[in-house]
């Protein structure tokens, strides 16, 4: 629409209820949606994927893990580029922090791309990135490698939290426990434990180690002078959410049904727990009855804590959440964080468990690391 500006828009065309929603967000393109399709090109022999969930975050400046801490957007994240997204008039710099004015498709006889055109909007959804976590016998590359192969891996939203998920009865001659990104057959009902610690509370500034090896003027260049400073104090696992999933058995069958997120909420507030940890365990009786092939994943959620842009568009909503008024992070000014609390989580890879009473052509086939973009 030509003139339009985002503040009308609102927040028409997002997803109001995710967990800090990419830009556009797509419930088709959700891994959840993945894990749940099958591909029934052969009857005899469907296929799905078997895939490990990664965050990794996707910036330009070469500056990986930035979520350390939750400041300097403008620094720490792709909003420096804010700006970019409209044609500057004669005597403008990037730097002008006028509010970004909607840009029409075609200016001056040049056609816009749709990702210029909707510059403005996205820039308000830039965050300080995701972390990929895996899980190794050691820090050289071939164990990371490993790892990864195993699709023993998990993600996060940035903060450094630990998080293991474990099936504890798997049918294996070893009687070893699988875990995350592990699959298997049986008929039992499977019996899960998941064990997560949050993130380490941030101390101002830089260690000393850092200031005697850097100095405060390369510091100062490369993060703002604020390190990753972690305190021996961690921040609370509040819950466990566990996602259930389970893939297609015939072309076309309907997806909502298949995806139960969350299937089962567990408290962490044990008193046993310490130190911001949590530890929990479920089973699913209904895999022996049902008797479906299932996938299952956890997501371990931290307390509340502030990040930028976790509330990208600054809805003002009505009783019924309709959202009437923004007050967008793309919108402000450099030195405006746009911090507002929200609840960092990590993901862990699926558990695979196939039913024995199952045919053999279920086995996956396709395989891979995605990114979690489900909520």
């Amino acid at each position: 629409v030509r003139g339009a500006r985002p503040e009308e828009w609102l927040d028409a065309d997002q997803c109001s209820d995710c967990f800090q929603p990419s830009f556009r967000y797509r419930p088709g393109g959700s891994v959840q949606t993945i894990l749940a399709l099958r591909d029934f090109t052969d009857p005899t022999a469907p296929r799905r994927f078997d895939l490990g969930l990664i965050a990794s975050s996707d910036n330009h400046t070469a500056r990986p893990g930035t979520g350390y801490k939750e400041f300097g957007r403008t620094e720490m994240t792709d909003a420096r580029l804010m700006h970019l997204g409209r044609v500057l008039d004669p005597g403008d710099s990037w730097d002008d922090e006028r509010p970004a004015e909607s840009t029409p498709y075609v200016t001056s006889g040049r056609a816009l791309t749709p990702a210029e055109a909707d510059a403005e909007r996205g820039a308000s959804f830039f965050g300080t990135g995701g972390l990929v976590a895996i899980h190794a016998s050691g820090r050289d590359r071939d164990a990371i490698w490993a790892g990864l192969e195993r699709k023993e891996v998990y993600g996060t939203s940035g903060s450094q939290i630990l998080l293991w998920f474990d099936l504890l009865n798997p049918a294996s001659p070893s009687g070893e426990t699988l875990p995350m990104g592990g699959q298997t057959t049986m008929s039992s009902a499977p019996r899960f434990r998941v064990r997560a610690a949050g993130s380490f509370e941030q101390l101002p500034g830089c260690p000393s180690a850092s200031m005697s090896a850097l100095g405060p003027e390369r510091l100062e260049d490369v993060c703002g002078g604020q390190c990753d400073h972690p305190s021996d104090e961690r921040r609370a696992i509040t819950r466990i959410e566990v996602v259930r999933i389970r893939p297609q058995v015939h072309e076309g069958e309907a997806l909502d049904r298949l995806i139960e997120d969350p299937w089962r909420v567990i408290s962490c507030d044990d008193p046993r727990d310490v130190a911001g940890g949590c530890s929990v365990e479920f089973i699913d009786e209904e895999f022996e009855t049902v008797g479906r092939d299932t996938l299952y994943y956890v997501r371990a959620i931290e307390a509340p804590s502030f990040a930028i842009g976790a509330d990208a568009q600054g809805c003002e909503r009505d009783a019924n959440g309709r959202c009437l008024s923004i007050d967008a992070c793309g919108d402000r000014p450099s030195h405006d964080d746009c911090l507002a609390r929200t609840e960092e989580r990590a993901w862990s890879s699926p558990i695979f468990i196939a039913h024995s009473g199952r045919p053999s052509g279920a086995v996956p086939s396709g395989r891979g690391v995605i990114l979690d973009h489900s909520r």
